[in-house]
């Protein structure tokens, strides 16, 4: 056997033992990938998702009726579906959630008194703001161990919709781990004592459509008696701030001398779509039986 012969065959060998080494080292990955996968969805569909007929109640202030098409969670479960989120818990926080769609949102109320609505909104100067305070909140989060989220625009302006009572702008975060785009879309819906404060979780690709989506969602969403908007009295509690400072985060936006993480952003993990279509696969198994 000649030398050249001799030393090709070794590099074949050794080439194809590296074919053999990467092959098999990608095949690990892509087990311990789908094993972790597998123990997150087991975790999400461990949480006690309300089934059809099942009523929430937020705060004792609201309520929220599940169906077919839409589940809720009480506050112990959210908080460990947004840990499962790579997101921090948030005390008083509700999760209601699409079983047909990859949307959710988180819920909670802040009972600040009656908001008055006749502010005229103005949309450039509350983004400049909100993205100070998004530098603020990104040191928090990197102190915390969370991904980093960056403000880079609108991607609703703020609107009120003075008939329903609702407020809505919508914010489009960059996770500065994974360069990926989340779109949060936040509805502030006005009662008699407060605002249940909705922080919707969607993709910027599919926004419009989930948003209209979960506002169908909120007609599952009431005010229980004597806590609507129009319930209000003359002598009820009249919150400091009106329509701009609920954008910037209500009474926060206020009093500033607050520490704390706020809720400004809210990233979903990369590969939650997969996650979530098993989730809805699991609920509609529940539901069938």
């Amino acid at each position: 056997m000649t030398n050249r012969y001799h030393s090709a065959l070794v590099r074949l060998a050794l080439g194809s033992a590296l074919a053999l080494a990467a092959g098999a080292l990608t095949l690990a990955q892509a087990q311990d990938k789908d094993a972790a996968q597998a123990e997150m969805q087991r975790k999400l569909a461990s949480l006690s998702w309300y089934t059809p007929g099942q009523v929430g109640d937020i705060a004792g202030k609201a309520t929220f009726a599940a169906n077919e098409k839409y589940t809720f969670l009480n506050p112990a479960d959210t908080d460990t579906f947004l840990q499962l989120n790579g997101n921090p818990p948030q005390r008083g926080a509700y999760t209601v959630a699409s079983t047909q769609t990859d949307w959710f949102a988180i819920l909670n109320f802040a009972p600040e008194g009656y908001v008055k609505d006749d502010e005229t909104i103005d949309a450039d100067a509350l983004l400049k703001q909100l993205k100070d305070n998004n530098g603020r909140e990104s040191e928090e989060r990197r102190k915390q161990g969370y991904p980093v989220l960056t403000l880079t625009g609108w991607a609703i302006a703020p609107r009120y919709d003075a008939q329903n009572k609702r407020l809505e702008w919508g914010t489009l975060l960059r996770d500065e781990s994974t360069q990926q785009m989340h779109a949060n879309v936040s509805t502030k819906v006005l009662g008699r004592s407060g605002y249940t404060n909705v922080v919707l979780v969607t993709s910027p690709d599919t926004v419009e459509r989930d948003l209209a989506d979960f506002k169908t969602a909120l007609g599952g969403f009431n005010y229980v008696s004597g806590e609507k908007y129009s319930d209000w009295k003359q002598g009820d509690k009249v919150a400091a701030y009106g329509l701009g400072a609920l954008v910037l985060g209500g009474a926060a936006a206020v009093a500033t001398s607050k520490g704390g993480l706020k809720a400004l952003g809210i990233a979903v993990l990369g590969g939650l779509a997969a996650l979530w279509a098993g989730i809805k696969r699991f609920l509609g198994r529940s539901k069938k039986s």
